[in-house]
């Protein structure tokens, strides 16, 4: 299936009618733009999706599985490392001594203990796994999961439909990169949580600019919207603005306000999660999923530790458990899981020997994953390493394979091809397949 309206920026190839030029001249001269027309859907979907909302923990850097999810007791002491071992609620599955808390949740998600990225590069693998393409395609990078998942499917709020919680992140695809799908499917910025005198960015007003003429303006917009709906629909003129239009709509919506308070949240619940970046990230995140935001980009980075690992992962590893033991009891207990699919997961493991520094470096043939929600069957692992943790010997998951399993989830066609910048028909992904054993059982 083809679809000839993505690439917004560019000539569109089902040409224009005469009053489409007159309608485009007379709002460009007032600066108006059409906003998105909410019916929109994956035309070539022919299966109920499972979700309506996608969260990605993304741990940039490169998580170390062996001092995690996939710890080697037995093997020689440059290999285990200085963790001990926990028992978990499935039998025979044993975590690090740092994942308490996630080591009593296993019925809430799968473990994936065979990722094989195939890249050891921070910058490719983390495109690889954000996109689910290998390469660049001829014109430039593919587009991120979250901007793919904002051009195909309906928003269901006012609240931009892409959302990046950043933590310095350091390459923009950590941030959920457009590419030629243009500035429109970008994801939003929320800024870093953790930062005492966090301000969402665009959720004030700007200096001079009241909010009742703001409220004015978009009444404006929202007349000429109604007239123009009766004709064909211009996703060029819809981009001329969005920026501006995206503000706005962030200003004034009581949606976009109550979603961004943290500080709403009972004391008892921050506590749980957690008052520092890893926390308050999550904690905002289940409030994005509350607002029906679709796809939620949540950076937790900082795990790129070639050197003196366990001092950063004394501290690193039972935060990240905490909060995300909280974040995934959370959405249970409220009933946000049935609709969402949570996938936790970084560009890459680690070595599987400490080097001479304490560290362990990058290696994309083994890491972990886990999945959660929208039908996943928890409980379960799949996949295994070998004894020292290096390499995959049973169900490896690549990222062709992530990206089909996110999109499965929330109805994509992800065999659709899409029309480049430079005119010519590129799918969505490669020919794969999801993870089809996160529903059916390892």
């Amino acid at each position: 299936m083809l679809d000839v309206n993505a690439g917004r920026e560019y000539a569109r190839c089902d040409g224009m009618t005469r009053w489409d030029f007159v309608r485009l001249g007379a709002l460009s001269a007032v600066g108006l733009s059409l906003p998105e027309l909410l019916a929109r859907e994956a035309s070539g979907r022919t299966e109920k999706p499972l979700a309506k909302n996608v969260v990605v923990v993304y741990l940039g850097g490169g998580l170390t599985h062996h001092d995690s999810f996939d710890p080697k007791p037995e093997a020689p002491a440059e290999i285990r490392g200085k963790y001990g071992t926990i028992g978990t609620k499935l039998a025979g599955i044993k975590f690090s001594d740092k994942m308490t808390e996630l080591a009593k949740l296993t019925h809430l998600y799968a473990l994936c203990r065979g990722q094989v990225t195939g890249s050891d590069h921070h910058e490719t693998a983390t495109q690889w796994m954000l996109t689910g393409n290998y390469g660049l395609m001829q014109g430039g990078d593919y587009p991120s999961l979250g901007a793919i998942c904002a051009h195909e499917l309906a928003p269901l709020s006012t609240l931009p439909p892409h959302i990046a919680i950043p933590r310095n992140a350091s390459f923009t695809w950590e941030l959920g990169k457009a590419a030629w799908l243009g500035e429109r499917y970008e994801s939003f910025k929320a800024g870093n949580v953790g930062d005492g005198n966090w301000q969402v960015p665009n959720l004030s007003l700007l200096p001079g600019v009241a909010e009742e003429r703001l409220t004015r303006r978009q009444s404006m917009r929202q007349a000429l919207d109604n007239v123009a709906k009766k004709f064909e629909y211009s996703d060029a003129l819809t981009s001329m603005d969005a920026f501006q239009q995206k503000a706005a709509q962030l200003v004034l919506s009581p949606e976009a306000r109550k979603a961004f308070d943290l500080k709403a949240e009972s004391d008892a619940t921050q506590t749980k999660y957690g008052k520092d970046f890893w926390g308050r990230q999550l904690l905002l995140a289940r409030r994005l999923v509350e607002a029906n935001t679709r796809f939620v980009l949540v950076n937790q980075g900082g795990w790129d530790h070639h050197a003196k690992i366990y001092e950063g992962c004394d501290s690193a590893l039972p935060a990240l458990d905490r909060s995300l033991a909280a974040f995934l009891s959370d959405m249970s207990e409220r009933g946000l899981l049935k609709d969402t699919l949570v996938a936790v997961f970084g560009e890459f493991g680690r070595t599987s020997k400490l080097n001479k520094d304490a560290g362990r470096d990058h290696w994309g043939n083994a890491g972990c994953m886990l999945f959660a929600g929208a039908g996943v069957h928890g409980g379960q692992v799949i996949g295994e390493t070998d004894e020292r943790g290096e390499y995959t010997v049973s169900r490896p998951i690549r990222p062709t394979e992530v990206a089909a399993t996110i999109y499965h989830a929330l109805g994509i066609d992800y065999e659709k091809h899409l029309i480049s910048p430079s005119g010519r028909p590129v799918a969505i992904l490669p020919e794969c397949q999801p993870v089809k054993e996160l529903w059916s059982g390892a």
